[in-house]
């Protein structure tokens, strides 16, 4: 994928405040929240998106007017264990943990965890012998889920600063990754499966979530900072995508859930996927 160099942040042809990641501003206000030019590249850009999205946590929670992911994709039982402001910091494109199968006393890393709400929901389901890791890039969004992890009096999490491209984990170390539409923000997605592959046990799985398109976006799209925030511009097509998981080495590729990302939208955003995924790492 060509590098998108960032100049003055502005939405490309027909985005809206609504037409953020997986719809419905489950990705929060893209036009308000970044208003400063000249970011130099979407790792700032994503900084910026999702700090001021932590920053504004509780009071988009408060606001029922917002569609957050917690609304869109979790249970009440998931949505009623999180506090405001973790719910109000969600952005994503499905629900990974919710079937995702943790077991009691498996190692999870969570990329892209954000907030932390898939990994207080899967610190539950693997119990106290269990671990949960958390990678973001995103300083702000680490300290609302540290915050969060201590009113939840949970234990067994631990956050990391860090990209999904260089992943701070020993090989052979990891039972299940999970990611919600976080590796549509990067732009070497060849190196991010990798990198699940080497911390990943023998036999371990991931099991994510991803903003993916059945065609190539246009061009416009693709070089538009806020799309790239937004998850879009850098969504792949899908069975690009999956030729992809299976060059890397993975096996049992299985499409767990396929749906329309924007389903009343007729421009090309009627491209746009929300794609959950698993696969296997081999024994061998």
């Amino acid at each position: 994928m060509e590098k998108n160099p960032f100049g003055t942040l502005a939405a490309a042809g027909n985005a809206s405040e609504d037409a953020a990641c997986c719809g419905d501003d489950c990705c929060g206000d893209v036009s308000a929240e970044i208003t400063h030019g000249q970011l130099e590249s979407i790792s700032a850009a994503v900084q910026a998106q999702y700090g001021s999205l932590a920053e504004n946590a509780t009071e988009r929670a408060a606001d029922t007017s917002r569609v957050k992911a917690t609304d869109k994709f979790y249970s009440d039982d998931q949505r009623n264990a999180l506090p405001d402001a973790a719910a109000g910091a969600s952005a994503g494109c499905g629900n990974p943990v919710g079937i995702a199968d943790a077991k009691l006393g498996e190692t999870v890393l969570d990329l892209g965890s954000g907030g932390g709400i898939d990994c207080f929901l899967a610190a539950k389901e693997v119990g106290p012998e269990g671990h949960v890791i958390g990678i973001d890039l995103t300083p702000r969004m680490l300290e609302l889920a540290v915050e969060t992890a201590a009113k939840l009096q949970t234990e067994n999490v631990v956050f990391k600063l860090g990209h999904i491209e260089l992943i701070p984990q020993a090989d052979n170390t990891v039972d299940l990754v999970i990611s919600n539409c976080v590796i549509a923000l990067s732009e070497q997605k060849d190196r991010v499966f990798s990198e699940i592959l080497r911390i990943l046990k023998p036999g371990g799985r991931f099991v994510i979530s991803d903003m993916v398109t059945d065609k190539p976006l246009p061009a416009e799209v693709q070089s538009s900072p806020a799309e790239w925030v937004s998850c879009v511009a850098g969504a792949a097509v899908m069975s690009e995508y999956l030729e992809l998981v299976e060059e890397t080495g993975f096996t049992g590729i299985e499409v767990l859930k396929e749906e329309r990302s924007r389903p009343d939208a007729t421009d090309w955003q009627t491209t746009l996927i929300n794609l959950t995924l698993r696969a296997v790492k081999p024994l061998g």
